[in-house]
């Protein structure tokens, strides 16, 4: 692409989707003026940190955060940034809560030493896990008209998929559980390792240094900026209105927000795809991080898994500090409590001191010994738009990258199907739509 034929393209959000655009776009096109409007004051949407002391060394994730060893997107882009050194690979201890004891299933031996089920059971519910991971030709397409908890239930055996899995489900989507397609379980097994990669300075350094590159490149990035509508142009390409400043005009718009916000944003869209927009079904989440003065899972456990039916009322409990050292952040131990939730959930409306008196009572449940006053500090992180419902038939579903007005683009993490929402797929989405909107230029020239 020459001078003469650059474009003005605007990008909606500052998370890792729309970071990872910006800095493609302006490596494969330096030409081009990019301009990254983020409404809040940090980037890294999901996955930004903060921190909660003067002590703090590090930044910490408002939600709990790591990769898996075979996420190749984003450890692609990291090593790409010269950020490699800042990956740390480490061996965390997860584990399954159930009838008051934690119980690690990240190994046959450990399936085979759970002890409340019967052999057979286990045997046949460790065959399903191995046909659904190791499957030599991935067949989620087929996967994807299947509903989890019927084939589950049928191929692992009542009694198992009713103990340990449904329950996951329940706790997942809610209501939502029985509507879940298989697509999304294989997905789940089929990516995780047991290794879990970790960004030293939390991933606000990756995001950080991602963000300090394609602004070094030329891309604009500004904090702060609320964009309200995206409008059709006159003269050809689009209108953006931001806040307190006057309306832009764009050749080219991708907007990473979620999709209700897009329907706000985007009006003049067709009515066939803000119904497929409308049709997106989502969970939202809200994660409560605690301080302690001293550990709480004195296993060393990092992240336990809470099935809905045990009777608390969180789904995973995870000890960020059982995974990374307390001294990075002024020896704070530090515990995430975290929920996802349908959107109209009450506790949206929760404060962090409403939630510790929640979650609280229900602690001694892994250390007898909990009292509150170990607690130090407690800080809310709430998000209406945080995990996508992956019905059966799903893929027929999901909206298409370029819009049906030319030069308007939509990438969401209910895109990233089969995949789960994350980092390293927030990333490749990021990647795909920049090779999209380049393609779609170099057409044009």
């Amino acid at each position: 692409m020459t001078e003469s034929n650059s474009r003005r393209v605007a990008i909606i959000g500052g998370g890792l989707a729309g970071l990872t655009s910006a800095y493609d776009l302006k490596k494969d096109s330096p030409h081009s003026e990019i301009t990254l409007f983020e409404a809040s004051s940090r980037l890294g949407g999901l996955a930004a940190g903060f921190k909660g002391r003067d002590e703090w060394n590090w930044h910490l994730d408002h939600v709990y955060h790591h990769i898996f060893t075979n996420d190749d997107a984003i450890l692609g882009l990291t090593a790409e940034l010269g950020l490699s050194h800042l990956v740390e690979i480490l061996n965390p201890v997860t584990s399954m809560f159930f009838e008051g004891e934690n119980y690690a299933f990240d190994s046959p031996v450990r399936l085979l030493a759970f002890p409340h089920l019967p052999l057979i059971d286990k045997l046949r519910m460790g065959l399903v896990i191995a046909y659904l991971r190791y499957h030599p030709n991935p067949p989620w397409e087929h996967f994807d008209k299947l509903v989890a908890d019927e084939w589950l239930a049928r191929w692992m055996g009542g009694r198992s998929y009713a103990k340990l899995w449904r329950p996951m489900l329940e706790g997942k989507f809610d209501v939502h559980y029985s509507r879940v397609n298989l697509a999304w379980f294989w997905a789940r097994l089929y990516k995780r390792t047991k290794d879990l990669g970790y960004y030293k300075g939390g991933f606000q350094a990756f995001t950080d240094g991602l963000a300090r590159q394609a602004e070094e490149m030329g891309a604009q990035i500004q904090t702060d900026a609320r964009v309200n509508s995206i409008r059709t142009a006159h003269k050809g390409g689009f209108e953006l209105t931001v806040q307190d400043q006057d309306p832009a005009h764009f050749d080219a718009v991708l907007s990473t927000v979620s999709p209700g916000l897009m329907q706000h944003l985007a009006p003049e869209l067709p009515q066939s795809y803000l119904s497929q927009l409308d049709n997106l079904e989502s969970m939202g989440a809200v994660v409560l991080t605690v301080a302690l003065d001293r550990q709480l899972l004195r296993d060393g456990t990092y992240w336990v898994n809470v099935p809905k039916p045990a009777g608390l009322p969180f789904l995973a409990l995870v000890e960020h500090t059982n995974m990374i050292a307390p001294k990075h952040y002024g020896g704070d131990h530090l515990l995430y409590i975290g929920n996802y939730l349908l959107p109209d959930h009450r506790h949206f409306q929760m404060n962090a001191e409403e939630l510790l008196e929640e979650f609280l009572p229900y602690l001694p449940t892994f250390n007898p010994e909990f009292d509150r006053s170990w607690v130090t500090g407690a800080w809310v992180r709430a998000e209406k738009y945080a995990q996508p419902v992956p019905t059966v038939g799903y893929a027929d579903k999901i909206p298409d990258i370029r819009t049906p007005l030319p030069g308007l683009y939509f990438a969401s993490m209910s895109q990233v199907y089969p995949w789960d929402r994350g980092t390293n797929y927030a990333v490749e989405m990021g990647r795909k739509v920049a090779g999209i909107i380049q393609d779609d230029f170099d057409l044009k020239e």
